[in-house]
Protein backbone atom coordinates (compact mmCIF):
# COMPACT_ATOMS: atom_id res chain seq x y z
CA UNK A 1 0.00 0.00 0.00
CA UNK A 2 1.13 3.54 -0.69
CA UNK A 3 1.55 6.02 2.20
CA UNK A 4 -2.01 7.15 1.53
CA UNK A 5 -4.54 5.83 -0.98
CA UNK A 6 -8.22 6.43 -1.64
CA UNK A 7 -10.91 4.06 -2.86
CA UNK A 8 -14.47 4.67 -4.03
CA UNK A 9 -17.28 2.26 -4.85
CA UNK A 10 -20.75 3.24 -6.07
CA UNK A 11 -24.08 1.83 -5.03
CA UNK A 12 -25.87 -0.34 -7.57
CA UNK A 13 -29.34 -1.24 -8.70
CA UNK A 14 -30.36 -4.49 -10.28
CA UNK A 15 -32.53 -4.05 -13.36
CA UNK A 16 -33.65 -7.54 -14.37
CA UNK A 17 -33.01 -11.13 -13.32
CA UNK A 18 -32.57 -10.48 -9.61
CA UNK A 19 -32.41 -12.29 -7.23
CA UNK A 20 -31.22 -15.26 -9.30
CA UNK A 21 -27.50 -14.40 -9.02
CA UNK A 22 -26.96 -16.65 -6.00
CA UNK A 23 -28.61 -19.61 -7.69
CA UNK A 24 -26.93 -20.10 -11.05
CA UNK A 25 -28.95 -17.36 -12.74
CA UNK A 26 -28.17 -14.04 -14.38
CA UNK A 27 -28.65 -10.37 -13.48
CA UNK A 28 -28.42 -7.11 -15.38
CA UNK A 29 -27.38 -4.26 -13.07
CA UNK A 30 -25.90 -0.78 -13.20
CA UNK A 31 -23.81 1.25 -10.75
CA UNK A 32 -25.14 4.50 -9.29
CA UNK A 33 -22.41 7.12 -9.22
CA UNK A 34 -24.54 9.52 -7.16
CA UNK A 35 -24.40 7.18 -4.17
CA UNK A 36 -21.33 5.41 -2.86
CA UNK A 37 -18.73 4.68 -0.22
CA UNK A 38 -15.29 6.23 0.07
CA UNK A 39 -12.25 5.09 2.04
CA UNK A 40 -8.81 6.57 2.68
CA UNK A 41 -6.06 4.24 3.92
CA UNK A 42 -2.78 5.52 5.39
CA UNK A 43 0.27 3.63 6.60
CA UNK A 44 0.15 2.80 10.30
CA UNK A 45 1.80 0.45 12.77
CA UNK A 46 -1.55 -1.01 13.79
CA UNK A 47 -5.02 -1.12 12.32
CA UNK A 48 -7.37 1.72 13.26
CA UNK A 49 -10.80 2.37 11.79
CA UNK A 50 -12.75 5.63 11.87
CA UNK A 51 -15.68 5.52 12.34
CA UNK A 52 -15.59 2.08 13.95
CA UNK A 53 -16.96 -0.66 11.69
CA UNK A 54 -16.94 -4.45 11.86
CA UNK A 55 -17.31 -4.49 8.08
CA UNK A 56 -14.19 -2.37 7.56
CA UNK A 57 -12.18 -4.37 10.10
CA UNK A 58 -13.12 -7.64 8.41
CA UNK A 59 -12.07 -6.18 5.06
CA UNK A 60 -8.71 -5.02 6.44
CA UNK A 61 -8.12 -8.46 7.94
CA UNK A 62 -8.03 -9.85 4.41
CA UNK A 63 -5.09 -7.57 3.60
CA UNK A 64 -1.55 -7.90 4.87
CA UNK A 65 -0.55 -4.34 5.76
CA UNK A 66 -1.87 -2.55 8.88
CA UNK A 67 -3.38 0.84 8.14
CA UNK A 68 -5.40 3.73 9.44
CA UNK A 69 -8.69 3.63 7.54
CA UNK A 70 -11.15 6.49 7.38
CA UNK A 71 -14.38 5.83 5.53
CA UNK A 72 -17.78 7.32 4.76
CA UNK A 73 -20.89 6.42 2.78
CA UNK A 74 -24.08 8.07 1.60
CA UNK A 75 -25.74 4.81 0.50
CA UNK A 76 -28.98 4.27 2.44
CA UNK A 77 -28.59 1.19 4.64
CA UNK A 78 -30.64 -2.00 4.31
CA UNK A 79 -32.62 -0.97 1.24
CA UNK A 80 -30.98 -3.24 -1.33
CA UNK A 81 -28.61 -0.80 -3.07
CA UNK A 82 -25.40 -2.69 -2.28
CA UNK A 83 -24.41 -0.45 0.61
CA UNK A 84 -22.33 -2.96 2.56
CA UNK A 85 -20.47 -4.22 -0.51
CA UNK A 86 -19.76 -0.62 -1.56
CA UNK A 87 -17.95 -0.09 1.74
CA UNK A 88 -15.96 -3.31 1.33
CA UNK A 89 -14.99 -2.57 -2.28
CA UNK A 90 -14.00 1.01 -1.44
CA UNK A 91 -11.76 -0.16 1.43
CA UNK A 92 -10.17 -2.86 -0.73
CA UNK A 93 -9.46 -0.31 -3.47
CA UNK A 94 -7.70 1.88 -0.93
CA UNK A 95 -5.71 -0.97 0.61
CA UNK A 96 -4.93 -3.00 -2.54
CA UNK A 97 -5.35 -0.78 -5.61
CA UNK A 98 -3.57 -3.33 -7.80
CA UNK A 99 -6.43 -5.84 -7.60
CA UNK A 100 -8.10 -6.65 -10.92
CA UNK A 101 -11.91 -6.26 -11.06
CA UNK A 102 -12.28 -10.05 -10.92
CA UNK A 103 -10.03 -10.42 -7.88
CA UNK A 104 -11.57 -7.38 -6.22
CA UNK A 105 -15.04 -8.90 -6.55
CA UNK A 106 -13.88 -12.27 -5.22
CA UNK A 107 -12.14 -10.69 -2.23
CA UNK A 108 -15.14 -8.52 -1.40
CA UNK A 109 -17.50 -11.48 -1.71
CA UNK A 110 -15.34 -13.52 0.66
CA UNK A 111 -15.40 -10.75 3.28
CA UNK A 112 -19.18 -10.49 3.31
CA UNK A 113 -20.24 -14.09 2.77
CA UNK A 114 -17.43 -16.10 4.42
CA UNK A 115 -16.04 -13.82 7.11
CA UNK A 116 -19.22 -12.05 8.21
CA UNK A 117 -21.94 -14.46 7.09
CA UNK A 118 -23.97 -11.80 5.27
CA UNK A 119 -26.37 -13.64 2.93
CA UNK A 120 -26.69 -12.77 -0.74
CA UNK A 121 -25.49 -13.53 -4.23
CA UNK A 122 -22.55 -12.19 -6.21
CA UNK A 123 -24.02 -9.38 -8.28
CA UNK A 124 -23.14 -6.56 -5.84
CA UNK A 125 -19.42 -7.15 -5.76
CA UNK A 126 -19.15 -7.91 -9.47
CA UNK A 127 -20.97 -4.85 -10.77
CA UNK A 128 -19.24 -2.56 -8.26
CA UNK A 129 -15.83 -3.94 -9.17
CA UNK A 130 -16.42 -3.57 -12.93
CA UNK A 131 -18.59 -0.45 -12.90
CA UNK A 132 -21.28 0.76 -15.30
CA UNK A 133 -23.93 -1.43 -16.92
CA UNK A 134 -23.08 -5.10 -16.46
CA UNK A 135 -24.71 -8.37 -17.46
CA UNK A 136 -23.60 -11.13 -15.08
CA UNK A 137 -24.24 -14.81 -15.79
CA UNK A 138 -23.66 -17.55 -13.21
CA UNK A 139 -24.96 -20.56 -15.12
CA UNK A 140 -21.58 -22.00 -16.15
CA UNK A 141 -19.27 -20.36 -13.62
CA UNK A 142 -20.61 -19.79 -10.07
CA UNK A 143 -18.18 -16.86 -9.78
CA UNK A 144 -19.87 -15.24 -12.75
CA UNK A 145 -19.04 -14.22 -16.29
CA UNK A 146 -19.30 -10.51 -17.02
CA UNK A 147 -20.35 -8.54 -20.09
CA UNK A 148 -20.13 -4.77 -19.90
CA UNK A 149 -22.67 -2.82 -21.94
CA UNK A 150 -22.75 0.86 -22.81
CA UNK A 151 -24.72 2.68 -20.11
CA UNK A 152 -25.90 5.13 -22.78
CA UNK A 153 -28.22 2.36 -24.00
CA UNK A 154 -30.37 2.79 -20.90
CA UNK A 155 -33.50 4.93 -20.90
CA UNK A 156 -33.88 7.44 -18.05
CA UNK A 157 -34.21 5.69 -14.69
CA UNK A 158 -35.37 6.69 -11.23
CA UNK A 159 -34.02 4.85 -8.19
CA UNK A 160 -36.24 5.30 -5.15
CA UNK A 161 -35.90 4.15 -1.55
CA UNK A 162 -37.69 4.23 1.75
CA UNK A 163 -35.12 4.06 4.53
CA UNK A 164 -37.78 3.27 7.11
CA UNK A 165 -38.96 0.31 5.04
CA UNK A 166 -35.59 -1.36 4.66
CA UNK A 167 -34.95 -4.91 5.79
CA UNK A 168 -31.87 -7.06 6.34
CA UNK A 169 -30.90 -9.01 3.22
CA UNK A 170 -31.17 -12.27 5.15
CA UNK A 171 -34.95 -11.89 5.29
CA UNK A 172 -35.30 -11.51 1.53
CA UNK A 173 -32.96 -14.43 0.83
CA UNK A 174 -34.46 -16.81 3.39
CA UNK A 175 -36.78 -18.75 1.07
CA UNK A 176 -34.92 -18.44 -2.20
CA UNK A 177 -33.11 -21.77 -2.09
CA UNK A 178 -36.40 -23.69 -2.09
CA UNK A 179 -37.47 -21.60 -5.08
CA UNK A 180 -34.21 -22.50 -6.82
CA UNK A 181 -34.91 -26.19 -6.29
CA UNK A 182 -38.33 -25.66 -7.89
CA UNK A 183 -36.72 -24.14 -10.96
CA UNK A 184 -38.07 -20.62 -10.50
CA UNK A 185 -34.68 -18.95 -11.01
CA UNK A 186 -34.29 -20.02 -14.66
CA UNK A 187 -37.08 -17.72 -15.78
CA UNK A 188 -35.49 -14.79 -13.94
CA UNK A 189 -32.12 -15.49 -15.54
CA UNK A 190 -33.74 -15.48 -18.99
CA UNK A 191 -35.22 -12.04 -18.24
CA UNK A 192 -31.77 -10.62 -17.54
CA UNK A 193 -30.61 -11.75 -20.97
CA UNK A 194 -33.82 -10.48 -22.58
CA UNK A 195 -33.31 -7.07 -20.98
CA UNK A 196 -29.71 -6.87 -22.23
CA UNK A 197 -30.69 -8.01 -25.73
CA UNK A 198 -33.45 -5.40 -25.86
CA UNK A 199 -31.00 -2.63 -24.93
CA UNK A 200 -28.53 -3.76 -27.59
CA UNK A 201 -31.35 -3.65 -30.17
CA UNK A 202 -32.56 -0.24 -29.06
CA UNK A 203 -35.85 -1.79 -27.94
CA UNK A 204 -36.66 0.21 -24.83
CA UNK A 205 -40.18 -1.20 -24.62
CA UNK A 206 -38.75 -4.73 -24.57
CA UNK A 207 -36.28 -3.70 -21.87
CA UNK A 208 -39.10 -2.24 -19.76
CA UNK A 209 -41.10 -5.47 -20.12
CA UNK A 210 -38.16 -7.56 -18.88
CA UNK A 211 -37.75 -5.24 -15.88
CA UNK A 212 -41.45 -5.47 -14.98
CA UNK A 213 -41.61 -9.23 -15.50
CA UNK A 214 -38.64 -9.62 -13.15
CA UNK A 215 -40.77 -7.95 -10.49
CA UNK A 216 -43.74 -10.19 -11.28
CA UNK A 217 -41.59 -13.30 -10.87
CA UNK A 218 -40.31 -12.02 -7.55
CA UNK A 219 -43.85 -11.33 -6.37
CA UNK A 220 -44.82 -14.90 -7.24
CA UNK A 221 -41.81 -16.31 -5.37
CA UNK A 222 -41.79 -14.53 -2.00
CA UNK A 223 -44.07 -12.42 0.19
CA UNK A 224 -43.42 -8.71 -0.40
CA UNK A 225 -43.70 -5.87 2.09
CA UNK A 226 -46.67 -3.59 1.37
CA UNK A 227 -44.49 -0.46 1.64
CA UNK A 228 -42.21 -1.82 -1.08
CA UNK A 229 -45.12 -2.81 -3.29
CA UNK A 230 -46.63 0.66 -2.90
CA UNK A 231 -43.53 2.18 -4.49
CA UNK A 232 -43.80 -0.23 -7.43
CA UNK A 233 -47.50 0.46 -7.88
CA UNK A 234 -46.97 4.22 -7.70
CA UNK A 235 -44.32 4.03 -10.41
CA UNK A 236 -46.60 1.82 -12.51
CA UNK A 237 -49.51 4.23 -12.08
CA UNK A 238 -47.25 6.97 -13.43
CA UNK A 239 -46.55 4.84 -16.54
CA UNK A 240 -43.15 3.39 -15.59
CA UNK A 241 -41.98 -0.21 -15.47
CA UNK A 242 -40.43 -1.02 -12.10
CA UNK A 243 -38.53 -3.69 -10.21
CA UNK A 244 -36.85 -4.13 -6.87
CA UNK A 245 -33.29 -2.77 -6.80
CA UNK A 246 -32.15 -5.55 -4.50
CA UNK A 247 -33.26 -7.21 -1.30
CA UNK A 248 -35.95 -4.66 -0.44
CA UNK A 249 -36.61 -1.03 0.42
CA UNK A 250 -35.58 0.41 -2.96
CA UNK A 251 -36.94 0.13 -6.48
CA UNK A 252 -35.85 1.21 -9.96
CA UNK A 253 -38.37 2.75 -12.36
CA UNK A 254 -37.85 2.78 -16.14
CA UNK A 255 -39.05 5.97 -17.84
CA UNK A 256 -39.76 6.85 -21.46
CA UNK A 257 -37.93 10.19 -21.54
CA UNK A 258 -36.75 12.98 -19.26
CA UNK A 259 -40.19 14.57 -19.02
CA UNK A 260 -41.70 11.25 -18.02
CA UNK A 261 -38.94 10.81 -15.46
CA UNK A 262 -39.91 14.14 -13.88
CA UNK A 263 -43.52 12.96 -13.54
CA UNK A 264 -42.52 9.60 -12.09
CA UNK A 265 -40.15 11.32 -9.67
CA UNK A 266 -42.87 13.68 -8.48
CA UNK A 267 -45.26 10.79 -7.87
CA UNK A 268 -42.70 8.87 -5.84
CA UNK A 269 -41.58 11.89 -3.87
CA UNK A 270 -45.21 12.14 -2.80
CA UNK A 271 -44.65 8.94 -0.82
CA UNK A 272 -41.78 10.57 1.07
CA UNK A 273 -39.13 8.54 -0.75
CA UNK A 274 -35.51 9.34 -1.42
CA UNK A 275 -34.93 9.68 -5.15
CA UNK A 276 -31.90 9.45 -7.46
CA UNK A 277 -32.16 10.18 -11.18
CA UNK A 278 -30.03 8.07 -13.56
CA UNK A 279 -28.30 9.61 -15.37
CA UNK A 280 -28.18 12.61 -13.05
Amino acid sequence: MRSSAEGFAPARTALAGNPSDGYGGAVLAVTLEGLGARAVASDAEALSVSPESELVRATAARCSSPARIEWSTNVPAHVGLGGSSAIVVAVLRALEPQLSPKDLALRAHAVEREDLGIPGGRQDQLVQAHGGLVLMDFSDDPKGSVERLDSALLPPLVVVWRAQAGEHSGIAHADLRSRYRRGDMAALAALAHEAAAALRAGDRAGFARAVHESYLHRAAMVALQPQHVEMIETARAAGAAANYSGSGGAIVAVCEDLGHRDRVTAALRGLGCGVLSVPA
